[in-house]
């Protein structure tokens, strides 16, 4: 068994520590919270042994061998350096840091100390998305003409949620941050690498009420981000993500080629990993749900389907830690979505193009 700590108890509690108590070879034996009484009440109803409002003693914990950080980005950098220079294995939220190369610092100190660390890039391991990978690797549309990919949703629409860190640029607010660092770690994933990108960012919503103060106070994040992509290999890719509209189809993959046709989509507004589907389509013949074999399905499913996609997760990492291996996704993959973010920032400031260098090119200096 690896003895878990948690540190992160919003998105921490409805799906890190159910995930972790439902995997065969974790367990939860402390959590942190800066507020002491809420950190021992959260370990009370979760039967969790330890709680403190320090960090730096719970990875004093001989029990302790692995952290799962799920605070907000702004919090990442220090507390994932915490846990490296400790020596505990680190599994950390999306997105990695706020900017690419406190993503390299980590990545660095993490092969130094020899410990296995991921990033929670949750789609690489859902079922729809698993079939979906094999079907492009094995050629299904050919060469690739256009990508497609609109990321819709509504969790910010209403304009009465109130101000917090998400609408504050510096701490790693907006919907690049919280949609996009996903959107650019599968397109790596299932594409390859940028060779660069035009992107344009606006606030829809300006202003929100402070729960504080009851003041209306103003939002720097973005709500909305357009990006046009060249891959390394000249195919272009559009992306929109939207974090203030109904919208029916509100995740959807499209990928053209000169053999076919695939998209991978969900409806599912309230659960953003269960509801996938699959289609495809050759020249003349009408697209056609593809059916997700068994082989990828959940074995066990739960209502949140993040816990779902999150046991897979923490399989991967579990298995890294076995080996002393590093995985897939690792924190390079962390840094790589960091950069394209960076260079989105950039881009929207300069209103022009930017050149995305390798991964390998970033690493080296």
């Amino acid at each position: 068994m690896i003895g878990i700590a948690i540190a992160g108890t919003g998105f921490g509690q409805k799906v890190h520590i159910p995930g972790f108590q439902a995997h065969p070879q974790t367990e939860v034996v402390a959590v942190y919270h800066r507020d002491i009484k809420k950190a021992k009440a959260i370990a009370e109803s979760h039967n969790i042994p330890h709680a403190y409002d320090s960090l730096t003693d719970i990875v004093a914990l001989p029990e302790v061998q692995a952290v799962s950080i799920s605070t907000p980005p702004f919090l990442h950098y220090e507390m994932a350096k915490t846990v490296l220079q400790a020596g505990k294995h680190l599994l950390l939220e999306k997105p990695t840091t706020l900017n690419a190369v406190e993503a390299k610092e980590l990545y660095q100190l993490a092969k130094a100390k020899s410990v296995i660390a991921t990033v929670d890039f949750e789609f690489r391991f859902v079922p729809g998305w698993q079939l979906f990978a094999e079907l492009l690797s094995q050629d299904y549309v050919g060469e690739l003409r256009l990508i497609k990919i609109d990321w819709l949703g509504s969790s910010r629409a209403d304009t009465s949620r109130p101000w917090n860190w998400y609408s504050d640029k510096d701490k790693g607010g907006g919907a690049l941050g919280s949609l996009g660092s996903h959107a650019f770690d599968y397109i790596h994933w299932l594409f390859g690498p940028v060779r660069r990108l035009s992107a344009h960012l606006t606030t829809a919503i300006p202003t929100r009420v402070d729960p504080i103060s009851g003041e209306s106070k103003p939002v720097n994040t973005d709500d909305n981000c357009i990006l046009t992509l060249e891959l390394a290999n000249g195919t272009p890719c559009q992306l929109s993500i939207s974090a203030v509209v109904h919208a029916a189809r509100t995740h959807w993959v499209e990928v053209y080629g000169d053999r076919g046709t695939l998209i991978v989509g969900s409806e599912n507004q309230k659960d953003y990993i269960h509801g996938f589907r699959v289609w495809g389509s050759q020249p003349g013949k009408p697209l056609t749900e593809i059916e997700i074999p068994n082989r990828l399905i959940f074995p066990n499913n739960y209502a949140d389907g993040r816990i779902s996609a999150f046991i897979r997760v923490v399989d991967q990492w579990v298995q890294g830690i076995d080996r002393n291996q590093e995985i897939t996704p690792s924190l390079r993959e962390g840094i790589y979505s960091q950069l394209l973010m960076d260079l989105s920032h950039e881009s929207h400031q300069k209103s022009s193009w930017v050149d995305v260098p390798s991964l390998s090119e970033f690493l080296s200096n």
